[in-house]
């Protein structure tokens, strides 16, 4: 159904572009079924990813939001943002029951992170970009960070051995499980994260892991993973509502996505138990490095 994609994507700014602002809604007048059903399936599929992997969410979305059902890429974006910060709550809960997020570390990732998620909203509201702008000025970005994300999931362990060399050597026997934290190098991620997440939806996941693994290579990699993930959410939800202020988050599209994603999460996460991690970070790393290469050449 391209051409009613495409209707969409066009009704998606009249009254903005008349007030020189970003609309919030898209209209649905005539919007059919078996259109809404293909978001619930597109839902379904990074559901399954997400599941299996752990990461790709931000990573597979926005892009097949602008690239196969053509939503302009500020809705694409603030609707992704959304739906990160829904999806993830069920995850944080469960390492949070048992134990594992380190709330030292996500309280500074915050602190950096949220102020940028901000004032990143802050300078969008302010440069007022039209759909053409935006999508000029994402591309590329997004592009830049599909490729650091499969570049991140395919060097994970030689990042995080970099890592414990560099914590050894600076700190020699005092680097070990209960390392104190390091706030302003974790804050000044926080603020790349914010910056990169609120613009593109794209980096508080494999990119944020594997910086951690970086700045903490003693910890755990379930700590690590819970961390990220308790993180993520204050921030996509701070992000997305300032979306939802500019007027960039399409509500029939979310619904539709989180319809078919929420089942899709635990049936990839069965597969996962039946596949090797390094298949399926080469599977997912060799995918996003084709769709950053297109994001590239469009």
């Amino acid at each position: 159904m391209p051409g009613q994609h495409k209707d969409i994507a066009i009704r998606s700014f009249p009254a903005a572009d008349r007030a020189n602002r970003l609309s919030a809604v898209i209209q649905w007048e005539g919007l059919g079924a078996v259109v809404l059903l293909e978001y619930v399936i597109g839902g379904a599929v990074v559901g399954a990813v997400v599941g299996a992997t752990g990461v790709g969410g931000g990573s597979l979305m926005t892009p097949l939001l602008t690239l196969v059902f053509g939503l302009p890429a500020q809705v694409a974006v603030g609707t992704d943002l959304l739906f990160a910060s829904i999806t993830k709550f069920s995850g944080a809960l469960t390492h949070w029951r048992r134990g594992n997020v380190q709330w030292s570390i996500t309280g500074w990732l915050t602190l950096g992170s949220v102020p940028a998620a901000l004032g990143t909203i802050a300078a969008l509201r302010i440069w007022h970009p039209d759909a053409v702008q935006f999508a000029a000025f994402v591309r590329p970005a997004l592009a830049a960070a599909l490729l650091l994300t499969a570049a991140s999931l395919l060097f994970r362990s030689q990042i995080q051995a970099l890592g414990r060399r560099f914590t050894l050597a600076k700190d020699g026997a005092q680097a070990g499980p209960a390392r104190p934290v390091r706030p302003l190098p974790t804050a000044a991620l926080g603020v790349v994260i914010g910056v990169m997440v609120t613009l593109t939806s794209v980096g508080a996941g494999a990119i944020g892991v594997v910086a951690l693994l970086f700045l903490y290579p003693t910890l755990t990699a379930k700590r690590i993973v819970a961390v990220d993930i308790a993180h993520a959410i204050p921030l996509t939800l701070v992000a997305g509502l300032g979306h939802v202020a500019l007027g960039t988050v399409n509500w029939m599209v979310l619904g539709a996505l989180l319809v078919g994603s929420v089942p899709a999460i635990s049936l990839g996460a069965l597969l996962a138990d039946r596949l090797p991690e390094r298949v399926l970070r080469v599977f997912l790393a060799a995918m996003l490095t084709l769709i950053g290469t297109r994001l590239v050449l469009v």
